[in-house]
């Protein structure tokens, strides 16, 4: 009986026991703008708690490096260039080191166009613009986050002309994809036609007017790979003028395959790196 008497006075000797002493009710007072920081206060734990879960949760991006093994698959490569110079007068192939041509790799498609760009047009490629820029200043920490998200809204395709101009179209535009070996190679347009001879490869002008062309051009996509969401390739919205017919323009290319896995996006895909030169031509210019 003592025993329990004991845990009973232990017991209401603890429940009597506050750390934290009430005030007296006689003494609060209610008001509007006190409920209110109540209510901010709540709302505020609530947003750093929503905030930290995130962070904890987010993918911390790693990167490892290894040798590409695979000798014997082939890469994908989708071109979109748009050339000032009427599609009779040029023509666009691609040769990897075994000498083989265009047409063990498949065939670009040439539609006549107009080089200048309507209102609409004008003001997505300068969007486009801005943002390679920006992710090439910021070090693809852009590319970070839209590999993290899977994000896939990101507009890739010039808009359609809302005008007519007038006159014949002046340009040529070459687009499609091409299958090719994972060799150096080199994808080139310029002046005449390609021709597969026994003695190698070259191309054909019927026209022989030097002063109608000109290697202004605009690149709307080059990548290699399938279509992946989250990439902007180095040299998309890349754009050179000219008003000489000897002006060339080179690009040298450097590619590395890239498999990103992250909880929201999977993908195998390639980057690449770019260097320009520009200078002139002998006899003809070419992109």
């Amino acid at each position: 009986m003592r025993r329990l008497n004991k845990k009973s006075l232990a017991l209401k000797t603890v429940k009597a026991l506050d750390a934290f002493p009430k005030i007296p009710e006689g003494y609060q007072e209610t008001t509007s703008s006190g409920g209110g920081v109540s209510i901010l206060c709540f709302l505020l734990i609530i947003v750093l708690v929503i905030t930290e879960f995130h962070y904890y949760s987010a993918t911390d991006m790693h990167y490892e490096y290894e040798v590409d093994s695979d000798f014997t698959s082939k890469v994908k490569i989708t071109i979109d260039i748009t050339v000032a110079t009427r599609c009779q007068a040029i023509g666009a192939d691609i040769l990897d080191l075994t000498n083989q041509g265009v047409t063990q790799f498949g065939r670009l498609q040439e539609e006549a166009t107009y080089f200048d760009l309507s209102k609409n047009q004008r003001a997505y490629w300068e969007m486009i613009q801005s943002i390679n820029t920006y992710i090439k200043e910021e070090y693809h920490l852009v590319h970070k986050l839209l590999w993290k998200t899977g994000y896939v809204a990101f507009p890739n395709k010039l808009p359609p002309r809302e005008d007519k101009p007038k006159g014949e179209p002046d340009a040529c535009r070459f687009h499609g994809s091409l299958l090719v070996h994972k060799l150096a190679g080199n994808f080139h347009i310029t002046a005449g036609k390609s021709v597969q001879g026994l003695g190698g490869h070259a191309h054909l002008s019927l026209f022989g007017n030097e002063d109608k062309l000109n290697f202004s051009h605009r690149i709307e996509n080059f990548s290699f790979g399938e279509g992946t969401p989250g990439i902007m390739n180095p040299l998309d919205g890349d754009e050179k003028w000219t008003n000489s017919t000897r002006q060339m323009y080179q690009y040298f290319i450097k590619v590395v395959p890239t498999m990103v896995d992250t909880k929201s996006a999977h993908l195998d895909t390639h980057q690449y790196s770019v260097t320009e030169r520009v200078g002139s031509a002998i006899y003809w210019s070419e992109v």
